[in-house]
């Protein structure tokens, strides 16, 4: 093998007024094949029966749609947590929260994030020539060198929570409704307990706090322009890239800028997907544009819909979670049901990824990390272990298994959070402690211990209503079974180099570009 040589050429890509030099890479001479690119476009609070690819009764997406039907459709991917942290955590890890620390989600004054010790896919792409940005929603902490422009990303657009997360002065459609941001000086009263009423949410780019309190009706957009121009540079430069856009479609409040003839209902829900579709579809049609042989676009959701939102809130499609909405609750976000982290999924790449397939393997946002970093050509950081896997064989069309097991960690619902309680095992589901989220109706599901765990088989039962027959002999078959792969990953897990975050709180770490203005407000330059 030729020696490899490596070229910084004089010309650069820049963001913000940084110059970030170019690098081929030659063998011998002779310019080595072109990385790809990654576009990766992560849905919030998305439900699995939201997508029309996956055969939603409504049809609002007809760019994801289109993208299915050119590419590779996932109907059993499944999210690393069902709620927001943690997923994202995971994302750009490749390591459930009892790995890389982060088990629950971070607040406005949280003087932490992602533990420092972990490795973020950006960081790994970033030392691999490649240029990175991200665009959208962190939630990986924001305060110092937890903010994502010291997390391997060369340029960041967005908001560093979630967007219910501070008040504005386009509130947009929450439930209950939220005021907007107060505007004198006398003291605010916060009369809806799900609302943020004192600090307005701020917009960031790179470190800068550009607008605060951020105007959601120009969000989307905002944030198309962003994409697309970052993609045009840097393809225009000739350097691969990592895009990663985290959106903030469909968490509430929906900032709906074209109302239906009748806001109300699934209506207005509709008119966000399609909303949220056609910023998509801006991306991809970039991507076709400019870089559409070597750019690979994965598409999927962070966790299922938020339930307590009534109407708001997405559709889990048929995976309902009887057994536990007769108990009370809801079977969606932060649960280990299935309509809490199973996820609408796409994989777009012409010419590589087949057409208009549809595959049944078993998978996992978990499993970004490893492909990406397989197909950038790019190495595994060391001295720790993974949950995802390089699931190249199954993109590309030649292997179908994807998983035997996939662990579910609590998310808010039951247990503690981050433990892993709910084992998936092939075409079985097994619950060692069940509990129901808020949902529309204020209830909550009890949280219940099993000793015996209730096992699902999925394939008879997407609606997880009757779990199999504790004497019968295919729980007695599969009992053991359960019992060994849960031993094994806490013994892994045990062996393993693991993260802990730090969830301590400061009020003084709150974003402000202002603090002498009420709300902490500034406008735009």
């Amino acid at each position: 093998m030729g020696w490899l040589f490596l070229k910084v050429l004089l010309a650069g890509v820049s963001f913000s007024g940084v110059l970030y030099p170019l690098v081929d890479f030659c063998i011998n001479g002779k310019t080595r094949g072109q990385k790809p690119n990654f576009v990766i476009i992560l849905a919030d609070d998305m439900g699995w029966g939201d997508l029309g690819a996956n055969w939603a009764e409504t049809k609002d997406t007809a760019n994801l749609d289109k993208m299915a039907s050119e590419g590779m459709r996932f109907v059993d991917f499944h999210a690393a947590a069902s709620t927001c942290s943690p997923s994202r955590a995971s994302l750009l890890t490749g390591r459930l929260g009892l790995r890389n620390g982060v088990t629950h989600n971070f607040a406005v004054t949280s003087v932490g994030g992602l533990p420092l010790n972990e490795t973020t896919l950006a960081e790994v792409l970033q030392q691999a020539g490649y240029v990175t940005g991200m665009i959208g929603k962190w939630h990986l902490g924001h305060h110092g060198s937890y903010h994502p422009s010291f997390r391997g990303f060369d340029y960041y657009f967005g908001i560093p929570y979630s967007h219910d997360m501070g008040c504005t002065d386009t509130p947009g459609y929450n439930h209950p409704p939220c005021p907007a941001c107060p505007q004198g000086d006398g003291p605010s009263s916060n009369l809806q307990r799900d609302c943020y009423t004192d600090v307005a949410l701020p917009l960031y780019e790179n470190l800068n706090i550009v607008e605060q309190p951020v105007n959601l009706s120009s969000l989307a957009q905002k944030y198309a322009e962003k994409a697309t121009q970052f993609i045009q540079q840097t393809s225009t430069s000739g350097r691969p890239f990592l895009l990663y856009v985290a959106l903030a479609h469909m968490h509430v409040p929906l900032p709906v800028t074209q109302l239906p003839a009748a806001p109300r209902g699934r209506r207005l829900y509709g008119a966000g997907l399609r909303e949220m579709d056609g910023l998509v579809g801006q991306i991809k049609d970039k991507v076709d544009h400019t870089a559409k042989d070597n750019t690979f676009l994965w598409f999927t959701g962070d966790n299922g819909p938020w339930a307590q939102k009534c109407e708001l809130a997405g559709s889990v499609g048929a995976f309902t979670g009887v057994w536990q909405t007769r108990r009370g609750g809801s079977p969606a976000k932060q649960t280990t049901w299935e309509g809490g982290h199973r996820v609408p999924a796409l994989a777009y790449w012409p010419g590589r990824v087949p057409v208009n397939v549809t595959s049944t393997a078993l998978l996992s946002v978990l499993d970004i990390f490893p492909t990406v970093v397989a197909l950038a050509q790019a190495s595994l950081p060391q001295g720790r272990h993974f949950d995802g896997v390089d699931i190249s064989e199954v993109l590309f069309g030649r292997s179908q298994p994807g998983h035997r097991v996939l662990f579910h960690p609590n998310s808010g619902a039951a247990g503690e959070s981050g433990a892993l309680q709910t084992v998936r095992l092939e075409r079985y589901k097994a619950f060692y402690v069940t509990g129901g989220a808020r949902a529309c109706d204020g209830s909550i599901g009890p949280e219940l211990q099993h000793k015996f765990p209730l096992i699902f088989n999925l394939e008879d039962d997407i609606a997880e209503a009757v779990p199999l027959e504790r004497g019968g002999a295919e729980y007695q078959a599969v009992l053991p079974k359960v019992r060994k792969v849960l031993a094994d990953v806490l013994q892994d897990i045990a062996n393993d180099n693991i993260s802990s975050a730090d969830y301590t709180q400061d009020p003084s770490v709150t974003p402000c570009c202002n603090p002498y203005q009420i709300a902490c407000r500034c406008q735009a330059p």
